[in-house]
């Protein structure tokens, strides 16, 4: 009876939050709405409202003049997963120092935008590092294997200062050359990458293949590097 009255005498969002415990008590279930990109918490990522994520990311991205020229150097694709965002490095490198884990300016001025864009929705994030076939010209104990791990959480950490909501990211893996954007050419600059999935959210709607995005998350799972206890701060001049 103290539970009902209460209850009666809260707030539309305590009832709701009360609502939502039995309707999931084990907690399982994700937070999801119906509003727009970008107002926050309630935004659900399904195949249909995608592309709205991806042309305001691109809308962002042609606002700033020192990002617009970098467009050629990023690419986003709808994949099983969700949206895949990969920030693409040219020869001479274009969001990294030549064969280092620290980010240069336009890195950082990149990662940042999209920070706080991707802080508005729920979706958790991974983070993957991609290297070309060459192999790591540094010091002996460092590896293609470090670098892509320790881009991806370089990445990682800088977003997580800029926008990212808490326990957002999902995943942070280094995969070294083991998936080649361009499998004809291992050793094109391109095939050097960062790749940031914005991941369906689970639900029973037929629309976000949630299985299809388990069965390809599966592959690779043995070529996966944690990222070093090294700092950032690896400098070499061998590899762009």
């Amino acid at each position: 009876l103290f539970i009902v009255l209460w209850l009666l005498n809260s707030s539309s969002k305590i009832q709701k939050a009360v609502g939502g415990y039995f309707k999931d008590p084990t907690g399982t279930a994700k937070k999801v709405g119906t509003s727009e990109v970008g107002s926050g918490e309630n935004f659900h990522l399904t195949k249909q409202n995608i592309a709205q994520l991806k042309e305001q990311l691109q809308k962002s991205i042609r606002s700033i003049n020192d990002l617009e020229k970098l467009r050629k150097n990023i690419e986003m694709t709808v994949t099983a997963e969700g949206l895949r965002i990969e920030l693409l490095e040219s020869e001479k490198g274009t969001f990294f120092d030549s064969g280092s884990p620290k980010l240069n300016d336009s890195g950082k001025e990149m990662l940042v935008l999209l920070a706080k864009e991707l802080g508005d929705v729920p979706n958790h994030i991974s983070l993957e590092g991609h290297t070309d076939a060459k192999p790591y010209g540094g010091k002996t104990s460092y590896s293609n294997w470090e670098l892509s791990a320790d881009r991806a959480n370089a990445a990682r950490r800088l977003m997580a200062e800029s926008g990212l909501h808490p326990d957002q990211v999902a995943q942070v893996r280094g995969f070294a050359d083991q998936r080649l954007r361009n499998p004809k050419d291992p050793l094109e600059a391109s095939n050097r990458r960062v790749s940031i999935i914005v991941q369906y959210l689970a639900t029973n709607n037929p629309d976000t293949p949630d299985a299809d995005a388990k069965e390809e998350g599966k592959s690779g799972s043995e070529t996966e590097a944690k990222p070093s206890q090294q700092n950032d701060q690896h400098e070499s001049s061998a590899k762009p």
